[in-house]
């Protein structure tokens, strides 16, 4: 069938939609380019599905894949909310909802940061992975207008994350495995230290 009667069928199936978890080939696939495979109404409808699934989960990020589409798109959103301290340390301020179509990135200043993450598709694990902290993006919004600019701290990590879930790159592939933990009991307090220091010290490995 075509992307068109795909994503149509995704649109009539449940709301919000299931993510696909790791093992599924759709997440290790490269995503195809948005060309404008669809009609204008499905790709509204499909963005508005993303965001209520994101929402939903919750999650700050989600890419077309992860419910089933091998499309260039994804949704970012990030509420804040954390402790101010947590906020500082990660440079994570809120960021308001974005479509990304078709983006890139690429390093913006030589800095990485190194930090717990997790994803939708990998529920109940989280590892740190050491991020550029500082990119420049590059694509198009959800209206099909030019994105050319610099992102940095915790919202450059959510752009690396989804970006690099379209070439079929989960975060898993950029981890220090060693600091791989459950988001319940002794990882739980990992991943709230404004920085994994301890967990780099009992798990045995360095940071970037």
């Amino acid at each position: 069938m075509s992307l068109q009667e795909y994503v149509e069928r995704i649109l009539a199936g449940p709301d919000p939609a299931p993510i696909v978890a790791a093992g599924h080939p759709v997440l290790r696939g490269v995503a195809a380019p948005y060309t404008g495979q669809l009609a204008p109404a499905t790709l509204a409808d499909l963005i508005e599905l993303m965001r209520r699934t994101m929402r939903a989960a919750p999650g700050v990020g989600l890419a077309a894949p992860q419910i089933g589409i091998p499309l260039a798109l994804a949704v970012i959103e990030d509420p804040g909310g954390l402790d101010p301290e947590l906020a500082a340390v990660r440079d994570r301020a809120p960021l308001a909802f974005r479509v990304l179509v078709n983006p890139r990135y690429e390093p913006a200043a030589p800095e990485r940061a190194s930090f717990y993450e997790g994803c939708l598709s990998l529920p109940g694990w989280q590892a740190v992975v050491a991020r550029h902290r500082s990119v420049r993006l590059t694509g198009q919004d959800g209206s099909g207008e030019p994105l050319d600019e610099i992102v940095t701290g915790w919202p450059a990590r959510i752009v690396q994350h989804e970006t690099d879930h379209l070439g079929g790159t989960l975060y898993i592939d950029r981890a220090e495995l060693r600091s791989l933990a459950a988001d319940e009991g002794i990882g739980a307090s990992f991943g709230a230290e404004p920085t994994p220091l301890t967990a780099a010290r009992v798990l045995g490995f360095d940071l970037a």
